[in-house]
């Protein structure tokens, strides 16, 4: 019990002349030490705008509509088509507007082709639907560790990416606008795949972090990671857009990765789009670019004119790990060298695995690559 809940309570007994009460203070010690806090859940969009989903549920499943009025019930193990029909969405028999699955007995919800912890709900868009995962927020760590970083890595690198997980899920729910879910399930946000990403490692990893996040000025903070850097993290400002005091370039040690440097050659013709009019391309080069290499603009020349274009366009285009990068041309194709997996941005995950078999503890590599940041734990 912090010394703040003991304040009030004291304060409450004082306030009802009942300080000397010991069996009403002892009541409420009990209500503080033993009831458990509420858990955190997260909304996530696991399928988002699709015709028609299969849903189930591995132990009898009640299902709602969305007044949380309970319509029906789904047989253990059986994998049923939801629609959208007239106005509402149909699950054989059962029809409303919104649908929820609740598994009995801790059960797990099928959603496309994945077990799942927590809850289903199925919203209907239009003419489609989204299903939202609706689930404890440390049983969603389990699956993103193991989704984010590879398993078998140290401890001490799990446990960095559950609590950098963990704080970005909760920022996304604290600033997201989208008023239907929190996150979905792809690189956009945190990679989620249930139950087929857990390992013993990562409920280690999470469960040794229980509640843990990283906050600047008592707020939790926007923790970004990504795969490698190629030798130094970025400047938010420099690659996305407004300054924030914690992610701030640093050296990285991201050598043993295996992106930390690679090659990559396409022909020309996969950026004409981008360059229509400059002819036979003959150079790129780069325009500008961050103070640790990155490419913002890229000048295209040709024997018909130049161009300028965005680095993020040509990543996007080509298919590249990073911005990271510089191109030479032979006048068919692009032949690309860069360094890098992601935007640079926070957390090195092959970092991370490299100090960390250093000996290297979780909370020094957070504090590494998310300056003035400091590590706390989530208030019940």
């Amino acid at each position: 019990m912090t010394s703040q809940n003991y304040k009030l309570i004291t304060a409450l007994l004082n306030k009802l002349s009942l300080a000397r009460s010991s069996w009403l203070l002892s009541l409420l010690l009990w209500i503080v030490l033993v009831l458990p806090a509420q858990a955190l859940e997260l909304r996530v969009a696991v399928q988002k705008n699709v015709e028609r989903l299969k849903v189930g549920s591995s132990t009898t499943a009640v299902v709602k509509n969305g007044a949380g009025q309970p319509i029906g019930e789904l047989t253990p193990m059986s994998s049923l088509a939801a629609k959208t029909n007239g106005s509402g969405i149909a699950l054989e028999r059962l029809n409303a507007t919104e649908l929820i699955i609740e598994p009995k007995d801790d059960g797990y919800v099928w959603i496309g082709d994945r077990w799942y912890r927590g809850r289903t709900r199925l919203i209907r868009q239009g003419e489609s639907l989204t299903a939202i995962n609706h689930v404890d927020l440390e049983q969603y760590l389990y699956s993103v560790v193991g989704a984010e970083a590879i398993s078998t890595w140290p401890i001490e690198a799990l446990k960095a990416q559950a609590v950098a997980a963990r704080s970005y899920a909760l920022y996304k729910q604290k600033t997201g606008t989208n008023g239907i879910y929190d996150l979905d399930t792809t690189v956009g946000t945190q990679v989620y795949k249930g139950l087929d990403s857990e390992y013993t490692t990562t409920h280690a990893a999470v469960d040794g972090t229980l509640g843990q996040i990283m906050t600047y000025n008592n707020q939790v903070i926007l923790a970004a990671f990504h795969s490698s850097s190629g030798g130094h993290t970025e400047n938010v400002e420099d690659v996305w857009t407004s300054p924030l005091p914690y992610l701030r370039a640093v050296v990285d040690y991201d050598q043993q990765s295996p992106v930390f440097e690679w090659n990559q050659i396409v022909p020309v013709s996969q950026i004409m789009n981008l360059v229509a009019g400059v002819g036979q391309i003959k150079n790129l080069v780069p325009e500008t670019v961050t103070p640790y290499g990155r490419v913002i603009t890229m000048k295209v020349v040709g024997d018909l004119g130049t161009a300028v274009i965005e680095g993020s366009d040509i990543r996007q285009t080509l298919g590249l790990r990073s911005t990271l990068f510089r191109v030479a041309t032979d006048g068919n194709n692009l032949k690309i060298h860069g360094r890098g997996f992601g935007h640079g941005l926070g957390l090195s995950q092959w970092g991370a695995y490299y100090l960390a078999k250093q000996g290297v503890s979780y909370n020094q590599i957070l504090t590494h690559y998310y300056q003035n940041a400091n590590l706390a734990r989530i208030e019940p």
